[in-house]
């Protein structure tokens, strides 16, 4: 995804120019790739990165809010306001965590626990999508807004909403034993629309040719073979 095509074809640029905003692509100066060190134990970065982690250089010290889309996902059964930062925080080689997505965003929760002087997710739940996420789904008007600090009760809210068990999805189950929120939608204050009769059944369990593919190669009999197939220079 090019995202100074994005911003164009998102009417991003429009807004930016219009009040004068400062715009960072991550991928582009002044934005710079910079190591770090976590001070959290990492469950598998270090892992996958033994070369060192790297982050934005932009990112250190700022407030970040993220902007998430509801909507299920192939390979996370639902993606929120956690799954967000793995395309801002990760670098061109993200797609090496796929296989242990769900202790990936973890880690990365830790990280922006660390670097970030606070965080807030605003989830739009205007339109929220069902079926194969995040690409061929089908949308549904559900004019919701969700805002919280905490980026893991806000996930296991959405999960609630779309209709599964929020523990049953394992980055929120091991965030909130981690301590780095609360998923327990029983322990969550919800403040605002009461959300008691909402239950919308989504399905995270169809998939898409490509994913049927890439989950052989992530945990099926393909698996001896995704450093070559994924991590190699036939990928770029």
């Amino acid at each position: 995804v090019d995202s100074f095509e994005g911003e164009r074809n998102n009417k991003h640029k429009e807004v930016q120019d219009k009040h004068d905003l400062q715009v960072i692509h991550l991928d582009s100066l002044p934005n710079k790739w910079v190591d770090y060190l976590p001070k959290s134990e990492m469950l598998v970065l270090h892992d996958i990165f033994p070369e060192g982690i790297q982050i934005p250089e932009s990112f250190a010290g700022k407030n970040i809010i993220h902007l998430p889309t509801m909507k299920t996902h192939v390979f996370t059964t639902m993606t929120g306001a956690m799954k967000n930062a793995f395309g801002g925080l990760l670098n061109h080689k993200r797609h090496w965590t796929h296989s242990v997505i769900h202790e990936t965003l973890v880690d990365l929760l830790k990280i922006q626990k660390e670097i970030h002087a606070e965080i807030l997710a605003v989830t739009d739940a205007t339109f929220a999508g069902d079926g194969p996420g995040p690409r061929a789904m089908q949308w549904h008007i559900k004019n919701l807004i969700l805002v919280s600090k905490d980026q893991v009760a806000i996930d296991a809210v959405c999960a609630h909403l779309m209709g599964f068990d929020p523990f049953s999805i394992k980055f929120i189950k091991l965030a909130h034993d981690e301590g780095l929120g609360c998923g327990d939608i029983n322990k969550i204050q919800i403040v605002g629309d009461s959300i008691n009769n909402e239950k919308w059944n989504f399905n995270s369990g169809m998939d898409t040719l490509a994913s049927k593919g890439q989950k052989l190669i992530y945990w099926g009999p393909l698996k001896p073979l995704e450093k070559m197939l994924l991590r190699s220079p036939i990928v770029g």
